[in-house]
């Protein structure tokens, strides 16, 4: 959606407070150099999933609040398989419960909605922005089977180069987008995003991603 999570902020003061320094110049060069992206109706071929940085980041405020006040949504059980098995099934559900989301919330940005820049919740009158559709998606998948640890929350800059959020889904063929921008399921590379930071593996903590650029799938003709 067009809204950045973090309200309407310019995207470089964003960019300065969460994305570490010596990405920070790499992101700026690249925001800006996209195109359209194809719709994929199928898993992509085995990729390479996202890479962490070797340092933790400070989570996005709105993240900090919504873990004060839902914990047991922040909490991640260690025993859990950090990715999924990307069965036909697996995949029918994700892209299902992305499309059903995407359909049933309607967007409104949180300034708009809540007198804040920055709320994230479970749109229960209806109404969110983008960091609230991932949530819901989430909550859906985990009572679907879908384990906590597999479904990362995600702070990305946009194809606009805004502030979004999106959620990342571990699987073993790599990592897949969740959007509220789009009905179709992409892999990470395919977004045309550029990527800041996403839950780490206990949920309390956040890691860097380093400001990895994700080429847009080219258009269908071209």
């Amino acid at each position: 959606m067009p809204e950045p999570f973090l309200g309407r902020l310019n995207a470089r003061p964003f960019l300065k407070c969460w994305l570490h320094p010596t990405s920070l110049a790499m992101a700026l060069m690249l925001v800006g150099a996209r195109s359209e992206a194809q719709i994929v109706t199928a898993p992509a071929s085995p990729s390479k999933s996202v890479a962490t940085k070797n340092y933790r980041v400070t989570p996005v405020p709105g993240w900090i609040r919504f873990c004060r006040q839902r914990p047991e949504e922040c909490a991640v059980n260690s025993s859990e398989p950090a990715t999924i098995t990307l069965t036909p099934q697996a995949w029918e559900m994700l892209t299902r419960i992305n499309r059903q989301v995407n359909a049933t919330i309607r967007s409104m940005t949180d300034m708009e909605h809540w007198g804040v820049e920055d709320h994230w919740g479970f749109a229960e009158d209806g109404y969110g922005d983008c960091e609230d559709y991932q949530l819901v998606k989430r909550e859906r998948l985990v009572a679907a089977g879908f384990p906590r640890r597999a479904l990362r929350m995600t702070a990305v800059l946009d194809e606009d180069g805004a502030p979004h959020a999106v959620m990342m889904v571990r699987t073993d063929r790599g990592d897949f987008i969740l959007d509220n921008k789009r009905n179709t399921v992409l892999p990470w590379r395919q977004t045309g995003y550029i990527y800041l930071q996403r839950e780490g593996g206990t949920g309390s903590t956040w890691v860097s991603l380093g400001g990895a650029f994700a080429s847009p799938v080219a258009t269908a003709g071209r």
